[in-house]
């Protein structure tokens, strides 16, 4: 770009760009301030005599991996979330298991790559004939098996009933929504019908829905608990439509449509509404509803002895700040996949520390099951591999590689390269390490090493159920 004067490319752009780069520069000057607070991760001489910890485990919906402030948003404060990071370990390589809500959840639940079962394939899922299998074991069957309570607290998007359900995939409570997107208000989701449950029976509550989960869940860890528990707390902020606790009224519109008889989801898909101010007060009410469950977390004397987990099903979309990643949501460059990730645990793992070690979704589920002292069942390996060493006893972690595969995208990352085949079918390779954007492709100039992880990524796509008709 020719240099041009401050006021001369104000004339160009507009006051609105100018606040963006100054909202950029203070983004980047409070990241300097927080890289200078963090010291690079570093395992804690193991303590005798810890207990089982209890398991939070918060995933968001559609959340950027630059939309909080801890992680460099230029116009965002999530204070609660930012305080968490800085308790504990901030994951700057952090992957969702996919790149759409199903399949992410699939790989959480059972610790595997979304194409091993039948309804993983889905992405996402959409109707009452997908769903997770309720004989495959679970990352809260396993840990209930074990002697945890369990509970689902939020999204489920795993199936419909009467077939699939949280309690029937070994969650003892469940209280939320089963599809993928909902009206906050009224509470219509993506089959046009009212989607708030306790268990399996329709519950009544018109009220903002962030609200609700966070009452349910401050109510949950707030218990006297005997036995260690897992919760997912499964928030649907700040996923479309774009409404905040003040909008019940554009609520009701899109209910209108839905009950009207039009299509439900352009309605939910709220292609007329939201903007970056909206989406703004979206994440800003995610992280206030996060604090009050950790707020309630402390008070119940259970923080010391509780893993804390929070993360995005996949990366942002529309009004999402992903700088500076290429790709969004459905698509596997960085944008896609790479998602903010945030471990606290005081009994065990010390705060103020930053992790560049690439993880992902399934990684959690084996590091949970080893934490909790239950045993995946051997009839379903896990694809992902327990960070427990890693966190606990300073081991390096294996080498390995992160695997990808959505209908139209495929990727597979092995230390710093990236291997991507886009939409149109071609293939690419990238340095991560020197272009987290995903813009200089070296599979020209490195082609031996573009061949080897493309035989990586289809050494392990042989062993997946293929895509109905595929």
């Amino acid at each position: 770009m020719p240099e041009i004067s401050r006021r001369a490319f104000g004339g160009l752009v507009g006051g609105g760009a100018a606040t963006a780069l100054a909202g950029t520069a203070a983004a980047e000057a409070a990241e300097g301030t927080r890289a200078a607070a963090e010291r690079p991760f570093r395992a804690r001489p193991a303590d005798r005599g810890h207990r089982r910890p209890n398991v939070l485990f918060i995933l968001a919906d559609d959340l950027g991996w630059a939309d909080l402030s801890a992680y460099g948003a230029p116009h965002i404060r999530t204070p609660h979330l930012d305080r968490l990071a800085a308790q504990g370990v901030r994951f700057t390589n952090g992957y969702a298991g996919s790149a759409t809500c199903s399949p992410t959840r699939f790989s959480l639940y059972t610790g595997r790559f979304p194409g091993r079962t039948p309804g993983g394939l889905a992405e996402p899922i959409g109707n009452r004939t997908q769903g997770l299998d309720p004989n495959h074991p679970t990352l809260a069957s396993l840990l209930r098996k074990a002697g945890y309570d369990t509970a689902l607290i939020g999204k489920w998007h795993c199936g419909f009933l009467p077939d699939y359900s949280p309690t029937r995939s070994g969650w003892d409570e469940f209280f939320g929504n089963f599809g993928g997107a909902l009206e906050y208000f009224s509470k219509l989701g993506q089959l046009g019908e009212y989607d708030l449950y306790e268990g399996d029976a329709a519950y009544r509550d018109l009220r903002y829905y962030t609200t609700v989960l966070t009452e349910r869940a401050v109510e949950y860890v707030g218990r006297d608990h005997d036995r260690p528990w897992l919760l997912n707390l499964n928030f649907t902020t700040p996923h479309w439509p774009w409404l905040t606790e003040d909008d019940e009224e554009a609520g009701a519109e899109i209910a209108a449509r839905i009950r009207g008889g039009g299509q439900v989801l352009p309605a939910l898909l709220h292609q007329d509404g939201g903007s970056v101010e909206k989406y703004r007060e979206m994440v800003e009410s995610l992280d206030a509803a996060v604090g009050e469950v950790l707020a309630a977390l402390r008070r119940s004397g259970q923080e010391r002895d509780t893993v804390v987990v929070f993360a995005s099903d996949n990366g942002g979309e529309r009004f999402s700040y992903q700088w500076p990643l290429s790709g969004e949501k459905s698509q596997l460059l960085e944008g896609g996949i790479r998602v903010p990730t945030i471990l606290r645990w005081p009994a065990r793992i010390d705060a103020r520390q930053v992790s560049h070690e690439p993880v992902y979704t399934p990684d959690w589920t084996a590091t949970l099951l080893e934490l909790g002292g239950a045993r995946p069942d051997p009839a379903y390996p896990l694809d992902g591999h327990s960070l427990a060493g890693y966190l606990l006893r300073g081991e390096d972690l294996p080498e390995r590689d992160l695997f990808w595969r959505v209908r139209g995208n495929r990727a597979l990352r092995r230390g710093d390269f990236k291997y991507y085949r886009d939409a149109t079918g071609r293939d690419h390779l990238f340095d991560l390490a020197e272009d987290v954007r995903e813009q200089a492709d070296l599979a020209a100039a490195r082609p031996e090493l573009l061949a080897e992880l493309k035989g990586a990524w289809e050494a392990v796509a042989k062993g997946l159920l293929p895509y109905p008709g595929a």
